[in-house]
């Protein structure tokens, strides 16, 4: 959630960032109308105890008619407490509500728009020609039945349209891919970590995926635990109620899970192969740092991504994610695409978001600096998106043959294979 004092000092920032992500921008004047409900009821409730508190000292010291006329007053000011403290209490209940609905200050260098209005920041690397090559390119299912690496059919059989199994060479490239990435992140100072797949809701409002993104998030309603979509939501709610001393910032988490997504709202869109599924596995890189390094940290994520997909010598670019596109936690969010040449376009494979403050003031993280207790800022990347990225290495790494080239990185996770071979033909 955003600051109430920058709410208050500046709304029409606010009301701009609202107006911005297409928001609803009259819920800033919501907001501003119960905070000023609740302080004000506040600073009643305050007035009548104290006056409460004067009056009984005095009945003890009073007699006949003048404590009679005492104790009726006093009536009065319990009922009048009674009253003032209900009243404070459903102020501050409406303004906490607001305040969970309102997104977070976008950036100002944000592109202002919607899906497509991003700015590319970058390219890297180098689009092949398979027509000069003289071979029409395969697309990842086609070449992953080839291998022995998908099988999309017997998944959707077990459990329905967009899930699948990947066997042989295929769960081999996995936990080679993740492997590799977990290699990465640690060697950049990252912790690993496994984390839960189940979180209470608590830890899911507080990372910001019950207001916009709620439709897409699976519920188990039995047991009131919700399945995380990444495990940017247990590795944020980790430190949940903690207050972190800041010489030990910046933490850097990266956590490996599996993820579920409803994907509601792509109904027709991405439907062949494992390129938008309902459960993948995912590294995630977070972090904790202080608030005034959070841009910087922002850039060292999109680094490390950037090195990532280098490594696994995919053609990509950087893209800045449009106001309207943004997630609601988010200030700002460069995504990294890459070439999926079937698609003949570039599709995200990975997304850094700086959150500054918003995710540890819902969660109740701080930061102690001296005599100082105040929020932190956290920061979440993709590291590596398991099924989007055997999509690319299928697509861009295959050969004429159906066999599918192994960058160099992931080779010792594969027990030196340089190729991947086909089974079937």
């Amino acid at each position: 959630m955003i600051d109430l004092r920058l709410l208050r000092e500046d709304p029409d920032r606010v009301r701009a960032s609202q107006r911005a992500r297409g928001e609803d921008v009259a819920l800033v004047d919501a907001l501003l109308s119960a905070d000023e409900r609740r302080r004000s009821s506040g600073v009643r409730f305050d007035e009548l105890r104290a006056e409460q508190k004067q009056l009984g000292k005095l009945i003890p010291k009073a007699s006949g008619d003048e404590k009679a006329e005492l104790l009726k007053k006093a009536g009065q000011l319990a009922a009048d407490v009674k009253a003032a403290d209900a009243e404070r209490d459903a102020a501050d209940a409406e303004t906490q509500e607001l305040l969970l609905r309102l997104g977070n200050l976008v950036h100002p260098d944000v592109p202002v728009g919607g899906e497509e209005d991003f700015v590319t920041l970058e390219t890297h690397g180098t689009i092949r020609d398979f027509g000069a090559e003289g071979f029409e390119p395969k697309d990842h299912l086609e070449l992953g039945t080839l291998l022995g690496a998908i099988d999309v059919e017997r998944g959707a059989k077990v459990s329905g349209s967009r899930f699948y199994f990947l066997t042989g060479v295929g769960a081999l490239l996995e936990l080679a891919l993740v492997n590799a990435a977990i290699a990465q992140a640690t060697a950049a100072g990252f912790t690993p970590m496994l984390t839960p797949a189940l979180v209470r809701p608590q830890s899911m409002a507080g990372t910001g995926f019950l207001g916009q993104a709620a439709q897409d998030v699976y519920h188990l309603d039995k047991d009131d635990l919700y399945l995380v979509g990444t495990s940017e939501v247990p590795l944020a709610a980790y430190h949940m109620d903690e207050i972190l001393d800041a010489d030990k910032l910046p933490l850097r988490y990266a956590g490996f899970s599996p993820c579920f997504r409803r994907e509601a709202g792509s109904h027709g869109k991405d439907t062949r192969g494992i390129f938008r599924v309902h459960q993948f596995d995912k590294v995630e890189m977070f972090s904790y740092v202080a608030p005034e390094d959070s841009e910087a940290e922002h850039q060292r994520l999109l680094g490390w991504e950037k090195q990532w997909l280098t490594s696994l010598e995919l053609p990509f670019r950087v893209i800045d994610v449009a106001t309207g596109d943004l997630g609601s936690s988010a200030a700002r969010k460069f995504d990294c695409e890459a070439w999926i040449p079937t698609q003949r376009k570039y599709r995200e494979l990975t997304s850094t978001s700086d959150c500054t403050e918003f995710q540890s003031r819902r969660l109740s993280i701080r930061v102690r600096d001296g005599k100082q207790v105040k929020p932190l800022a956290t920061l979440n990347g993709t590291l590596c998106a398991v099924p989007r990225t055997i999509v690319a290495i299928l697509e861009n790494h295959q050969q004429a043959d159906g066999s599918v080239y192994v960058p160099k990185v992931l080779r010792p996770f594969l027990g030196g294979r340089e190729v991947l071979e086909p089974v079937a033909k």
